[in-house]
Order: structure tokens, then C-alpha cells, then sequence
């Protein structure tokens, strides 16, 4: 996977306790039992760790780790340019 995969899978496992094998790109934060609220918390520590700014709604609980990490990656290609 990517660096980004692997930093919100690390991130995922080290700040909120989520099982490793329970993690995929195609898993949603709805089978790891995330609620919205945990996603708030898990936004602020993204944002925090990659340097980024996301919106409350740059991820739901029906969103795949995939997803948020599409959403990552083009936030930092964003503020790269």
C-alpha cells in the first residue's frame, strides 16, 4: 500500500486501539465499530499528523480506509501545489 495507507492504518492501531488484522482498504470505519464521533477525533489526529486541513465531513462511517486515504493523498497534493 501506500505511505499514507500505512500511516492512518499505524495511527488506527497506536492512537485507537484497532486491530490490526481487522484493517483493509475496502474495510469502513462502520465494521471497525467507528462511530461519527470517533471520526471527528480521527480527522483532528490526521490533520494534526499529516499537516493537512479536512472538513467534519471529509469522512463517514459507511467510508472505506480507502477512501479517507484518497481524501488524504489529494489534500497533500493540494497543498503542495
Amino acid at each position: 500500500m501506500s505511505p499514507v495507507y500505512d500511516k492512518l492504518a499505524d495511527l488506527l492501531v497506536d492512537r485507537f486501539a484497532v486491530d490490526r488484522t481487522a484493517i483493509g482498504p475496502d474495510v469502513t470505519f462502520e465494521e471497525l465499530e467507528m462511530d461519527s464521533l470517533f471520526l471527528v477525533e480521527l480527522l483532528l489526529v490526521v490533520e494534526s499528523e499529516f499537516r493537512v486541513k479536512l472538513g467534519e465531513d471529509a469522512a463517514a462511517p459507511t467510508d472505506t480506509i480507502a477512501r479517507v486515504v484518497e481524501v488524504i493523498t489529494d489534500e497533500l497534493a493540494a497543498t503542495a501545489s
